[in-house]
């Protein structure tokens, strides 16, 4: 047994003005007064409204989400940059620059 999906406010708004509205067109546009041709208007109005709400467009959903690939010990420390030895200038030493023009 599948279940099915609640409708919307959109799909519920949609297809009941469309009832209302193509009721009250095909009752003014027919000027009849047969309580048999109201009800086939009425049943018309039911079916139309019921066609429109069914295809309005649902809401999209998000894509699942992938997972982050696993990072493993041996990809991280091949990102680590290997550390230099670097020369430091101590307090002792002084660095003099060349004189300007």
């Amino acid at each position: 047994m599948t279940a099915t999906s609640r409708p919307t406010a959109a799909q519920l708004v949609y297809g009941s003005c469309t009832v209302i509205f193509s009721t009250l067109a095909m009752l003014l546009l027919s000027q009849t007064s047969s309580g048999l041709a109201i009800a086939v208007i009425a049943l018309c109005a039911l079916v139309l409204g019921l066609l429109v709400a069914l295809t309005v467009p649902l809401p999209k959903t998000a894509p699942p989400a992938v997972a982050e690939p696993v990072v493993t010990q041996a990809v991280v420390t091949e990102r680590v940059p290997v550390q230099r030895a670097t020369a430091s200038v101590g307090s002792a030493e002084h660095v003099r620059e060349p004189a300007g023009p």
